[in-house]
């Protein structure tokens, strides 16, 4: 390690100038980074429910759906089905689009002179012209089950025009092109439109994720920079420490970019986790320098290195380890990057706090123990009387101690049991944004915008699978949450009853095909059935994503399909999705926590060669854990694409007993009293904690600033993690750790006792 420190102030104008080629060469590449704001994309590809989905929407042409909601006073005016027909148009024109539906162009099946007539909903060249045929228009669009809450809503204010956009292609231009053609068209102020469905809200999120990039940044920026400028009172203390992680965020933005990943919902968030966990390290090198005395500079920053290198690099490998959990025990691939990435940032800003900032303090001609550094006066500070009076606490009242934290401790414990996991795009989103609005209007008016599939194998042509759709159809449509269901079975009742012989499905095979060669060319058969008539899709839409509803619903049909053992019958769609989504992050929350505590454990009781100071350790984190997810149980947080890391997260950036203990067993060895090395660690140690855990809370809970409710709940509770942690870590675990260690001497504790030697002690945290 000296060598290394002589080398680093020998070069250190070319490792200064080896960094900022670096950083101009990594910061081209950011401009190339891309945003995927699809959540379902992040399932493995593999995945058997992802290659389900994917496979229907190749198959019958795009699962990926567009809803544009009209709200008027009244559908049935000419003016407004003339608008309806623009509107279908204009979208028909998109090339990437598979399929529109809408009232002016969507197939309808009735009884003529001739037999069947089969023709559209509306004849957009022959509107209504009069009261009375839009009154008959109106009865008869009515009288259609199948358009009756899908299309159109029961008060007759509000209309969908359906797209489907295929496969593969460009999700975010294609809606932002829907967008542009229907408002070039100029509609009147009495036409309101909604845009809803998956491909508008992923588009939205990614508008998001794009401007919180841009706009949390400099926020984290400059709270933390408040906080440097507080407790360090130089500009060195809080210009080098930002430099340093801003030269961090380039990098490692710069190589994800490099490597072609994309932002996501979870890793958009990367730099402000750089920005508040990343100025750490800069700033305990740069706060040993400031203690150290002697008058020659180059021996002061060696001297410096050479004490700070190993805790600051324990902390920063207990960081990593934390985020490269979420490699190993997440299912989920966008979260496994978040872990990857920020870990690569962790290294990086830990590379550059070894090796660029000592160069930078060379190269600026430091002064050790310079005036800008030395406290003015000797009067004591809130956060000194604060631990002063902690440690009083500690020895003379642990009670006033353990009870608090263990009347905590049960009102989270009972928390937990309240607490509830959430999988919702749609809840993603500030309550009165247009993506809210547009979900109540789909709730409320039609069957909402979850897409639900289910596909039957067998020859679609018979009447034995005719009829098992349609039993499954009737068991959908129980759910309060399915309005109307749809499938190839649907037209053939219609057709039979325009035959005038009963909405039924009827009992010859022969007749079914002599209706189905009239279904033959219309554009609805490629979405109900494939090309081989082996199979038929039923089609549906959820109005709720709520977890329990979806969890019963899922069980209830699965149970309800394995009554047809003869046929091959498969469940999918959105709430599948989000399902899947759930369960993997479930697994993600128990595999990255519980692999985080044990290698935490692992790391501490190598580092001081003992089980016991590893189990010290894991006390902070594991009380951490429970105070967040009780306060998540209270205040109704879900565990959802975000707030799921946070356990994993606080217990590698809040492992602040790291600290108490390594100061413990410096004094010890110094002087071989429990009492009295506890009580320097604590009022020496405890102070590097409050500070770093202030600062690393402030820049977290920035996020609430977010216009993404997962991120805004991140902030809150990786804030109250922090909190917990470094409160455990300076008031219960000192007083396990008197309890627990056998003292060689007694001394009595010297309230009194000044607080000058403490400061002058060789050891700095």
């Amino acid at each position: 390690m000296k060598n290394l420190a002589l080398s680093i102030i020998k070069y250190r104008k070319a490792i200064i100038a080896a960094i900022l080629v670096l950083t101009v060469f990594f910061g081209y590449f950011i401009k190339d980074i891309k945003v995927n704001s699809d959540i379902l994309s992040s399932l493995p590809k593999d995945d058997k429910t992802a290659i389900l989905f994917n496979r229907i929407g190749k198959q019958y042409g795009g699962n990926d759906i567009a809803m544009i909601a009209i709200e008027t006073d009244n559908i049935f005016k000419k003016e407004t089905l003339e608008q309806i027909r623009q509107i279908t148009d204009s979208i028909k024109t998109i090339k990437e689009i598979g399929s529109v539906t809408s009232l002016t162009d969507v197939i309808d099946i009735k009884s003529s002179e001739a037999g069947i007539e089969i023709g559209k909903l509306v004849d957009e060249n022959n509107l209504p012209k009069t009261p009375k045929q839009f009154d008959n228009l109106k009865k008869y669009i009515f009288s259609k089950d199948m358009y009756k809450g899908t299309i159109i809503s029961n008060d007759a204010t509000a209309t969908l025009v359906i797209a489907k956009i295929l496969d593969g292609s460009d999700k975010e231009e294609i809606t932002n092109l829907i967008k542009s053609k229907i408002t070039n068209l100029k509609l009147p102020e009495t036409i309101k439109i909604y845009y809803g469905g998956l491909p508008f809200t992923i588009n939205e999120a990614g508008k998001i994720i794009a401007h919180d990039l841009i706009f949390l940044g400099p926020i984290a920026f400059l709270v933390i920079a408040l906080i440097l400028l507080l407790n360090f009172r130089s500009k060195r203390g809080v210009a080098l420490p930002l430099l340093t992680v801003v030269i961090t965020i380039i990098w490692t933005m710069g190589i994800l970019s490099l490597l072609h990943y994309e932002l996501t919902m979870i890793t958009c968030i990367i730099p402000v986790i750089l920005l508040a966990v990343g100025s750490a390290w800069p700033i305990h090198v740069i706060n040993r320098v400031n203690t150290e005395t002697d008058p020659d500079k180059k021996k002061a920053l060696v001297n410096a290195l050479l004490y700070v290198t190993l805790p600051v690099s324990l902390a920063a490998i207990a960081a990593m380890i934390g985020f490269l959990t979420f490699v190993f025990g997440s299912y989920l691939t966008m979260i496994q990057q978040f872990g990857i990435f920020s870990a690569v940032g962790i290294f990086i800003a830990l590379l550059l706090s070894l090796t660029f900032v000592p160069a930078h303090i060379v190269s600026i001609n430091f002064k050790s123990n310079t005036k800008e550094t030395t406290p003015k006066n000797n009067k004591k500070s809130f956060l000194d009387n604060f631990l002063k009076t902690n440690v009083s606490f500690i020895y003379k009242h642990p009670a006033y101690i353990i009870i608090p934290w263990a009347l905590v401790l049960i009102i989270s414990i009972i928390g937990i049991t309240r607490i509830q996991h959430k999988v919702d795009m749609i809840d993603y989103f500030k309550k009165g944004s247009d993506i809210q609005k547009t979900e109540r209007l789909m709730q409320s008016k039609f069957s909402g915008s979850m897409p639900v599939y289910v596909a039957v194998k067998g020859n679609v042509q018979s009447p034995e699978v005719l009829n098992v759709m349609k039993q499954i159809q009737k068991f959908m449509e129980k759910n309060p949450y399915i309005k109307h269901t749809q499938s190839v079975a649907d037209l053939i009742e219609e057709m039979n009853n325009a035959m005038g012989e009963g909405k039924k499905i009827p009992e010859e095979q022969a007749k079914i095909e002599q209706l189905w060669f009239l279904l033959d060319g219309q554009d609805i058969m490629t979405q109900l059935v494939n090309d081989s008539l082996n199979e038929g899709l039923i089609q549906a839409n959820m109005s709720t994503a709520d977890n329990k509803v979806l969890t019963q619903f899922s069980e209830d049909l699965n149970q309800f399909i394995k009554q047809f053992k003869n046929y091959q019958i498969e469940v999918s769609g959105i709430p599948a999705l989000y399902l899947r989504l759930d369960q993997s992050i479930v697994q993600t929350q128990r595999r990255s926590m519980i692999l985080a505590i044990i290698l935490a454990f692992a790391l501490v009781a190598l580092m001081f060669k003992s089980v016991k100071k590893g189990l010290y350790s894991i006390v902070p984190m594991t009380i951490s854990i429970i105070i967040l997810y009780g306060f998540m149980g209270w205040t109704g947080i879900p565990i959802d694409i975000a707030t799921v890391l946070v356990a994993s997260i606080s217990i590698g950036v809040g492992d602040y007993a790291i600290h108490i203990i390594s100061g413990y067993n410096h004094f010890f060895k110094l002087e071989p009293d429990v009492n009295t090395a506890l009580r320097k660690s604590i009022q020496i140690s405890g102070r590097a904690v409050i500070i770093n855990v202030l600062s690393v809370a402030a820049g977290f809970i920035v996020l609430i600033f977010s216009h993404l409710v997962p991120l805004q709940r991140f902030g809150i509770i990786i804030g109250v993690a922090m909190i917990s942690s470094g409160l455990a870590a300076i008031t219960l675990l000192p007083v396990i750790m008197k309890a627990t260690q056998k003292s060689q001497k007694i001394k009595s504790y010297d309230k009194t006792q000044s607080d000058e030697v403490l400061e002058k002690s060789e050891y700095c945290n």
